[in-house]
């Protein structure tokens, strides 16, 4: 089982990274591969087997590696990044949501669905 995506992907489909950033998302990708191929597990479904068979495409699944190892090279190259950032000057107020309020990797359940590994559930109201 091979990478999703290299670091040359990287560096294409996002920006150039400097010396440490190559180092960090060459350990990265393995991890993010793991981490995808585990979610895909934990849903019954093999996710080589799929892109073998055609869906999700093998360049869906280089972009979802390649948005989730940007991700944690820019949350920590510089300042944390923050769902949300409010300040206020009278009152010396300051608040600050970051994206990962626990730190380390995470998968968006966008990313989930493009990889095809989203349960979509049916479910009916009574209205009476």
């Amino acid at each position: 089982m091979s990478d999703f995506a290299t670091v040359d992907d990287v560096i294409t489909l996002k920006r150039p990274l400097t010396n440490d950033e190559r180092e960090k998302v060459k350990n990265l990708l393995p991890i993010v591969s793991a981490m995808l191929r585990d979610e895909a597990k934990k849903r019954g479904k093999d996710l080589d087997s799929m892109i073998e068979e055609g869906y999700p495409s093998m360049e869906t699944a280089k972009s979802v590696c390649v948005d989730i190892v940007m991700r944690e090279i820019n949350a920590s190259t510089t300042d944390d990044a923050a769902t949300q950032i409010s300040q206020s000057a009278g009152g010396y107020s300051l608040t600050y949501s970051p994206l990962t309020p626990g730190g380390g990797l995470f998968i968006k359940r966008a990313e989930l669905s493009r990889l095809g590994l989203r349960r979509q559930r049916i479910t009916s109201v009574e209205l009476l």
